[in-house]
Formats: structure tokens, C-alpha cells, sequence
């Protein structure tokens, strides 16, 4: 039952930035902090394994996962870290270089190498585009990160192979003694049955499943091609949708970027990060994502260059 003794309250997108240089790291934070507070029936093992099959910023969601933790069990003393410390580098920043080559490998993975070399040739379109500007990288440091988002989309593919991923079942293995059974909860698109607001209901399915899971992974080449079932899927078609209409505005945005101008084009490139979830929730937040995507570019068109831009 709720109340108002289940209430946590903590200034996580502060503590991001604090203790680890990005708003970005706010979800991970929140995150912890739940898990310590016991709002979370998974355990730290299996949170911190799905971060590492995330492939993103591992070591830096960790992190902020732990801090949330911390700030779950003693709030007053994190506050006093972070306010008595100018400066504080808990988790080493990985440059842009190795920002971009994480997520090219991991592509490579996810679909091919081809497909991984479309993400790099764009960064680096956008990289040179602002290095004309100087020593910043904030707005590659962006899009590298949020153009893998969208093109990094979990869908049918996807999810059979991280499931086949031989660390996680050896995680799996790790935890448990003696006889288990894995039981995986799923709502296929083309067979889940829907609730009565239309959304898709997950249902167990016995380990057998996992021999489709390795078809699954192996057939991945199909995707976004003519012979791709799941891509039929109006949620699939959204999501590849979004990569070639992300890449349309960022290379709309490049020529007329200018240093004045630069906070606004970082904010416009981070519009992904609102797109949260799957489904009907990943539909809601789309459509509040653009909604703000529609403004920030009214904001783009009507600022002159030159005009400082206020976040």
C-alpha cells in the first residue's frame, strides 16, 4: 500500500551533475535509490548485469546506481560530499573518441559492421561541423550518444540476442544452486494478446523458448528489410522512422551552428533522451518528446546567430 512514509525525495538530477559531470546519469540514480528503499523485486546482481548488457556508459551507470543507493541510506551525508568539494571525479569520463567507438563496436553487434559505420560517418560529420567552433565536443559528445539510442532499438532481434549472451546466462548460473528453471516474460507484438486499453500483455514462456531466441539472434540481418515480419510493426517503423528524421534535423542544424548558438543545437541533439520505455509508455513519452522537439526548433529558427541563447 502507498502513503506517505513510501515517499522518497532527493534532488537526483543535482547529484548527477555533482558526482558524475551529467544530467544524463538522473534515471540510474533514481534507480538505486528505489532499490535501496526496497521498491525494486529484482536484485543489485541482476540490475547491475542488465546495465552491462546495455553496452552504455557501464561503468558511469553503475556508478550512479550506487550513488543512488547511498542517497536512499544517508541523503544528508551525500549533500555534504558533493557541497564541501569543488571539484569531484568519481568516474573517469571516456573522451569522445572512445565514446564513439564503444558504440560503433556494439552496433557492429547489433546489426553490422556497415550498419555501425553509418553511426560513425555521422558523428564525425557532426564532429567536424563544431570543431570549427573550437575545443568543445558537447554537441558530438550528444549525438554520438543519442543517435546510437535510436539506432540501438530493442526490438525482436535484439532482445533474443542478449538473451543468448553468454555472460548473462552465466550470471544466471552464478546465482542460483541445484535445479532452476528460467521462465521468460514476454508480449510478442504478433501474438500477445491486448488488455482492455489495447495494450499488449506479457505471458511466461518455458525455457524452450530460448531455441527461438537463437533463430531469433541469427536472423537479425532481416532487419529493416523486406523481409523483416517484426518490422511491420508500427512501433518498429516509428523507431526507424526517428533515426533517418534525427539525422535529417542534426544536419539541418550544422550549418548554421554557431558558438552562441551551440547550447540550443546540445539540447535539440538530446531530444532521445525523453523517449523512455516500450510500448504504450514509449509512445507517450514520444509524443511529449516532440512536442518539446517542436519547440526547441521554433527556438532554433528564431534565434539569430550571434543572439546568446539562454538554456
Amino acid at each position: 500500500m502507498g502513503g506517505p512514509e513510501h515517499v522518497g525525495v532527493f534532488d537526483a538530477d543535482e547529484v548527477a551533475v555533482q558526482l558524475l559531470g551529467d544530467s544524463i546519469y538522473t534515471n540510474p540514480l533514481m534507480l538505486g535509490y528505489a532499490w535501496q528503499k526496497g521498491r525494486i523485486p529484482l536484485s543489485r546482481a541482476t540490475l547491475l548485469r542488465a546495465m552491462e548488457l546495455n553496452g552504455v556508459q557501464v561503468a558511469n551507470n553503475q556508478a550512479a546506481f550506487e550513488w543512488g543507493r547511498r542517497c536512499a541510506h544517508d541523503w544528508a551525508q551525500v549533500q555534504a560530499i558533493y557541497r564541501t568539494a569543488q571539484v569531484i571525479q568519481f568516474v573517469k569520463k571516456p573522451g569522445v573518441a572512445e565514446l564513439i567507438a564503444q558504440r560503433e563496436a556494439f552496433l557492429t553487434g547489433y546489426q553490422n559492421a556497415a550498419y555501425a559505420a553509418q553511426y560513425r560517418a555521422f558523428v564525425e560529420k557532426v564532429q567536424a561541423a563544431e570543431g570549427q567552433l573550437g575545443r568543445t565536443t558537447k554537441l558530438t559528445e550528444a549525438v554520438a550518444r543519442y543517435l546510437f539510442k535510436l539506432m540501438a532499438y530493442k526490438d525482436e532481434y535484439e532482445v533474443a540476442r542478449l538473451h543468448l549472451d553468454p555472460a548473462f546466462t552465466q550470471k544466471i548460473a552464478d546465482m542460483f544452486e541445484g535445479d532452476y528453471k528460467l521462465v521468460h516474460h514476454l508480449a510478442p507484438p504478433l501474438t500477445a494478446r491486448k488488455d482492455a486499453q489495447g495494450h499488449l500483455v506479457k505471458k511466461a514462456y518455458a525455457p524452450r523458448v530460448r531455441s527461438l531466441f537463437k533463430l531469433l539472434a541469427g536472423l537479425k540481418g532481416l532487419r529493416g528489410s523486406m523481409l523483416d515480419v517484426f518490422g511491420r510493426n508500427p512501433e518498429r517503423q516509428t523507431e526507424r522512422a526517428l533515426i533517418a528524421e534525427y539525422r535529417t534535423c542534426i544536419e539541418g542544424l550544422l550549418p548554421q551552428l554557431t558558438a552562441d548558438k551551440l547550447d540550443l543545437a546540445v539540447q535539440i541533439a538530446r531530444i532521445p533522451e525523453e523517449i523512455r520505455g516500450y510500448g504504450h509508455v514509449k509512445e507517450r513519452h514520444l509524443q511529449a518528446a516532440r512536442a518539446k522537439w517542436q519547440g526547441l526548433m521554433q527556438q532554433w529558427q528564431t534565434t539569430p546567430a550571434g543572439a546568446q541563447h539562454r538554456a
